[in-house]
């Protein structure tokens, strides 16, 4: 009796994920590419629909830009000043300031030699005491103050033709660097308003529609790849041991003619109750190991949702 209950059992087991012809039940599931844009707006084109095909780099979705465009508009303005100011510390004074500087030391120096002359000249009247010593002593304070002027406006001229200092300069420097790195933030972000696909792929729905606000981050459009197919079957413990990775497995499904090759990608190393997908109440009821496939390129396309049964390859 005990061995007549383990061959019963056994034969439950195989039947609850797999007949007795060797078949696995399971399904199509599809792994979907949502694309959707990192700031919200208004949608404002929407350039395919459900079942459409589109290539990589193929136009999906246009969001509201007006404050983005503004804002790059601002950035660019924002990156010519700093560069203009950058390139006027690094050649000095405009012609025009140094000729007024020029202008001002010409007249400093012939008044430093006017007082020097004045000087010289109180200096030889007053040995002939001919003048007060007080006299002698204005002269002199005359010819100081003139010294001392146009030695400070040969540095200014000095200065004025070396140019700006250098921290000044690296100051400068890192401000056109900062407006720069501004300006491509502000291109990237109305970049961002138009998102294109990133692979090939078909279209398997829209989630908005033109006229909408779309929020920061939402789907706009999720997108099905080829290669993103998958089958998922559950197979009985008695029977997972024969499957491994880069094994393959034959995919059949109602209304095809011939049986679609797949590649065993996934074996689950533990056992999970059969989901309520497999319409068997005898399968639900027991412990199956999950196993993906992904169909060969060159093959009709699989369905995502759509139910099959899978058997191993020859």
């Amino acid at each position: 009796m005990r061995r007549a209950f383990l061959c019963l059992l056994s034969c439950l087991l195989l039947a609850a994920c797999g007949r007795g012809d060797g078949l696995f039940q399971g399904y199509v599931e599809g792994e979907y590419v949502y694309v959707a844009a990192p700031s919200g707006g208004q949608l404002v084109d929407l350039a395919v629909s459900r079942g459409d095909t589109v290539t990589r780099g193929q136009r999906l979705f246009v969001l509201d830009a007006d404050l983005e465009r503004a804002a790059l508009a601002e950035a660019g303005q924002n990156l010519s000043q700093a560069e203009n100011r950058l390139a006027d510390l690094r050649k000095g004074k405009r012609p025009s300031e140094v000729a007024t500087i020029q202008a001002r030391l010409a007249e400093a120096q012939a008044a430093r030699k006017l007082a020097d002359s004045e000087h010289r000249r109180r200096i030889k009247l007053y040995e002939q005491r001919t003048i007060p010593h007080e006299e002698l002593e204005k002269a002199r304070t005359e010819f100081e103050q003139t010294r001392q002027r146009s030695e400070a406006v040969a540095q200014e001229l000095a200065t004025a033709l070396l140019g700006a200092r250098e921290d000044e300069i690296r100051a400068a420097e890192a401000e056109v660097q900062a407006a720069r790195a501004r300006l491509d933030q502000a291109r990237w972000n109305l970049d961002q308003k138009t998102q294109a696909a990133p692979m090939d792929a078909l279209v398997f729905d829209t989630l908005y529609r033109a006229g909408e606000w779309v929020p920061a981050g939402r789907p706009v459009v999720a997108l099905l790849p080829p290669g993103n197919i998958r089958v998922r079957f559950f197979v009985p413990e008695a029977r997972v041991a024969a499957l491994a990775p880069g094994q393959i497995v034959e995919v059949l499904a109602d209304g095809r003619d011939a049986p679609v090759a797949a590649v065993v990608t996934f074996v689950s190393p533990e056992a999970e109750y059969a989901p309520p997908v497999i319409y068997s109440s005898q399968s639900r009821a027991k412990l199956v190991f999950r196993v993906e496939a992904a169909p060969k390129p060159g093959q009709a396309p699989l369905n995502p949702g759509q139910p099959v049964d899978v058997r191993l390859g020859g």
